[in-house]
């Protein structure tokens, strides 16, 4: 049996120069040396309607997010970083999760892409607080649809003077809390996946 937990890796902004898509392959390299396969998506090549109902009915579900729920199953868990918008998340996250826990077909069991994954939670913001609320939401969110979720999380203030030219953190303490965020999630999937 193939225990290598696989983790999918994303973070919850569009922008090409995104804080948080920094951040988040900071937690791969911690992830990957702890074992992991880990595969990286940026949303921006997912994009998608605002959730509509209507549409939905007489639509389905859009081809991208038909696309990221058949990623998302074949993973473990996720290192998900999240930037912070007006003391909650992006709309784009938002958007993500609501699309990927609809049903596909009626046969299709609820939620069928987080019950049973596991994620790690990080945030970078300019602000002095790092995205912290944010992650409030976020853990709540996730936690409601049946992710288990590590207790340990990151968040980075002062984004923007935060981060190297090569995408590592100035400071040495915080690189190294980021990268062990990813490993124990590595850690805890492996756990799991051998005790089944």
């Amino acid at each position: 049996m193939n225990e290598q937990p696989k983790i999918l890796a994303f973070a919850g902004s569009l922008r090409e120069g995104s804080y948080n898509k920094k951040l988040v392959k900071v937690a791969i390299k911690g992830a990957e040396a702890a074992g992991a396969k880990v595969t990286f998506i940026d949303l921006k090549d997912f994009p998608m309607p605002i959730l509509n109902q209507d549409e939905e009915d007489s639509q389905g579900l859009p081809e991208n997010a038909k696309k990221l729920k058949k990623i998302m199953l074949e993973h473990d868990g996720f290192l998900i970083s999240s930037p912070e918008y007006n003391s909650s998340i992006s709309g784009v996250l938002k958007n993500f999760i609501d699309w990927t826990s609809r049903q596909e077909t009626k046969d299709e069991p609820p939620l069928s892409c987080f019950v049973g994954k596991v994620a790690a939670l990080l945030s970078a913001s300019p602000g002095q607080l790092g995205g912290i609320r944010g992650l409030v939401h976020l853990r709540s969110i996730l936690g409601n649809i049946n992710v288990l979720l590590l207790p340990q999380q990151k968040c980075i203030s002062q984004a923007h003077e935060a981060f190297n030219e090569d995408g590592t953190l100035k400071n040495n303490k915080q690189q190294k809390e980021v990268e062990k965020i990813g490993a124990d999630l590595a850690r805890l999937i492996t756990s799991i996946k051998s005790r089944t």
